[in-house]
């Protein structure tokens, strides 16, 4: 609660809360409120109770409220519905310190004075306020919205103290707030606006425009990125894999080379390729002892493979009949 401007809600019908905080939010919409409800009553609040008076050998003094008439009265009342309207919005400990006061324009002083301070509080304060609003800038990663939520609440603090500010005045100074990246902006809108007839709302509404479209080209570049590094992943495992099927028919090529370099040099080590001078006579083969022909021309041993593998069909044969 504490917080909170006002704890009543968006009411046309009731006076906002003052919970001791912003007040000066809760100041401007008290205003307003007792505009809407009747003129009489701000007019109470800035110049005093109205009471009527009687001329009695020259010097004024108070008529009696019985002779008073209905407009004096209904005029005069406003006093008490100002005070009733302040009274009723106003916290615990904000209600005691103006419960005493004699007048709804005492009250409203008082809170003036407890919640901005004297006078010279509030030049000190509207120094201070200038100062802030001649450092403005841009802050970086600060949206449109926020730099113009900023900007709104230190001009309303001092118009409220004062200062008067013109249009063009206030469009210059949002534009030279601006980062370089609004530079091009900048410049298109100082060429082709009229800075001395645009609304500070007008030329942030404006930018607004400018920072959604920029959004929106960082997201499609953003997206068109995305799908060409996922172009460009594609390529590449393509080319990979085609490089690897590549190394591989090199790999078998140079086994398949290797495989017939070494039956060339078998068929050369066991005699495929005879010299002239070769003489079978000489050789003895270590299969069968005979001479004329060696081992791997033998034709006993062919044989005797051939005997060994019938006996050894038999065999199982024979073995398949015992079972």
């Amino acid at each position: 609660m504490a917080d909170k401007p006002f704890g009543e809600g968006a009411s046309i019908n009731r006076s906002p809360l003052f919970c001791e905080v912003n007040y000066q939010f809760w100041k401007v919409r008290m205003k307003i409120f007792m505009h809407s409800t009747d003129k009489g009553i701000w007019e109470t609040i800035e110049n005093g109770p109205f009471i009527p008076q009687a001329k009695r050998d020259e010097v004024l003094i108070d008529k009696p409220s019985s002779d008073w008439t209905e407009a004096k009265s209904k005029k005069a009342k406003f006093d008490w519905i100002a005070k009733n309207i302040i009274t009723f919005v106003l916290s615990y400990d904000e209600f005691f310190r103006v419960s005493q006061c004699s007048s709804a324009k005492e009250m409203w002083d008082i809170l003036e004075v407890t919640h901005e301070g004297t006078n010279d509080v509030k030049q000190a304060r509207k120094h201070a306020l200038i100062k802030e609003y001649e450092l403005f800038r841009k802050q970086k990663g600060e949206t449109i919205c926020d730099v113009h939520k900023r900007f709104s609440q230190i001009v309303n603090h001092l118009m409220s103290l004062g200062k008067t500010f013109d249009k063009e005045e206030l469009n210059i100074k949002i534009l030279k707030c601006l980062d370089r990246t609004w530079h091009p902006k900048v410049t298109v809108i100082s060429e082709s606006k009229d800075l001395t007839s645009m609304t500070a709302a007008s030329l942030f509404g404006k930018l607004r425009e400018h920072e959604l479209e920029m959004n929106r080209l960082v997201v499609q570049e953003s997206e068109d990125k995305h799908h060409k590094g996922i172009t460009l992943k594609a390529c590449k495992q393509q080319q990979d894999s085609s490089g690897s099927d590549e190394h591989t028919m090199s790999l078998l090529s140079r086994k398949f080379s290797k495989f017939l370099k070494k039956k060339s040099q078998a068929s050369k080590r066991y005699g495929s390729e005879k010299p002239n001078d070769f003489n079978i006579n000489k050789y003895t083969c270590y299969g069968c002892g005979e001479q004329g022909h060696i081992k791997a021309e033998c034709p006993n041993s062919e044989i005797k493979e051939k005997t060994y593998f019938r006996n050894e069909k038999k065999g199982k044969a024979k073995k398949a009949y015992v079972v």
